[in-house]
Formats: C-alpha cells, sequence, structure tokens
C-alpha cells in the first residue's frame, strides 16, 4: 500500500500558506532596469519548531516526493544529488534560508567540505545542493525550493567570485541561475554568501546537526 503523503504539493500550496501580501512583502527591491529583484528569500514568520527526530522522520516520507518534483526542471543535479553524502545527520531550521527546514548534500568534487578552514578553496566542479521544506506552527508541511551553489572554472564568473547560485522551486521550475535565466534574482544568494568569503563563501552544517 501506498504510503500517504504529508508534502503540500506546488507553488498554489505556498502562496496559500503566506498569502499574496507576504509572498510580496519585504523581499523585492526596486533595481536600476526598473525590474522587481527579490533581495531576501521568503520568511515564515512562525514556522513549527521540530526535534531532530520529527524533522527526519518528516522528510523521510516527504524526500522522494520533493525529489521527483525538483527532477521535473531537468537540472542534472536535481536528480542526483540525493545520491551524495548528506553532511547533516537531520533536517535543521535555516534562518538563513528563510526559516525552513534544509539539508546539506555535496558531491564527490566537494569531499573537503567538512573540513573547511580559513584559506580553503574548492575546486571546480564541486556542487552543493541544500533541499528544504517547510512546517507551519499548525504542523503543516509544505516543499520548498532547492538551492544549489556549484563552483566554476577559475575567472568564469568574477561578479560571484567563480560560484554559481540555483534556485528550483517544488513545482520544477527554475526561480532564477546565477549562469542562466533570471540570473540577476541570484544576487541575493552571493551577497549573504560573502560573509563567509574566507571559507570559500560557504556555511556548514550546525554543531548539533553534525553527524
Amino acid at each position: 500500500m501506498m504510503k500517504r503523503s504529508v508534502l503540500k504539493r506546488g507553488i498554489v500550496g505556498l502562496v496559500a500558506l503566506l498569502g499574496v501580501a507576504a509572498l510580496a512583502s519585504g523581499v523585492g527591491a526596486q533595481s536600476d532596469d526598473g525590474e522587481l529583484r527579490e533581495t531576501e528569500h521568503i520568511t515564515i514568520e512562525n514556522p513549527g519548531q521540530l526535534t531532530a527526530e520529527k524533522a527526519e522522520q518528516i522528510y523521510q516520507s516527504i524526500s522522494e516526493e520533493l525529489t521527483t518534483f525538483y527532477a521535473m526542471s531537468e537540472s542534472t543535479t536535481a536528480k542526483r544529488f540525493r545520491k551524495w553524502r548528506r553532511y547533516n545527520k537531520a533536517p535543521y531550521l535555516s534562518a538563513t534560508h528563510g526559516n525552513r527546514y534544509v539539508n546539506n548534500y555535496a558531491n564527490a568534487k566537494a569531499k573537503g567540505y567538512d573540513a573547511m578552514s580559513r584559506g580553503v578553496q574548492m575546486p571546480a566542479g564541486a556542487i552543493f545542493a541544500k533541499d528544504s521544506f517547510t512546517v507551519t506552527k499548525e504542523g503543516e508541511v509544505f516543499g520548498a525550493a532547492l538551492f544549489i551553489m556549484e563552483k566554476l572554472a577559475p575567472g568564469k564568473s568574477p561578479r560571484t567570485a567563480d560560484w554559481r547560485y540555483a534556485e528550483i522551486l517544488p513545482d520544477g521550475s527554475f526561480a532564477g541561475d546565477s549562469a542562466g535565466d533570471n540570473a540577476r534574482d541570484m544576487d541575493y544568494c552571493h551577497a549573504c554568501h560573502k560573509i563567509k568569503a574566507k571559507y570559500d563563501y560557504l556555511y556548514y552544517v550546525p554543531r548539533k546537526y553534525r553527524p
């Protein structure tokens, strides 16, 4: 018997959760070309507070379904990341990702990620994928974005320190790609990661969630 999904799928559910006003409020800024740019993640004001055990239980119940929707984007990373090493033992609440529960996956070329120190540089081809979901204080579960960071060849993208940022929504569409469509919509990603410039712009898993 197929297990009943607890995942509220797609953007429609997310809009219903946040409301149109919340979706547009505080996350955009007018750019020089007159377009509205996203300047930060849409933030869940009162997320559900989960234990590590409960967060992992929810993730295991929705992960395959969520990954199926990401894969609709035809992104190679979206299709492969679940086979990569996961660097956290349970999903954790990330304020920098809008108070969503996230996981940290990385491919084989990023094998030094768990020993990052100042001055260490990731090689070209290192890819990080962070899938996510939202839990409301009422306990409703919503699929959220897949965030991707890929180290490019030296000099490929000086504006982003040779990092590519992409975001895939839970309906399989791209919110933006710093090396492709809607590139400027990803500017806020690098603006946040600049804080970690001494660590090659990478954040790591909170200590209590490390294996």
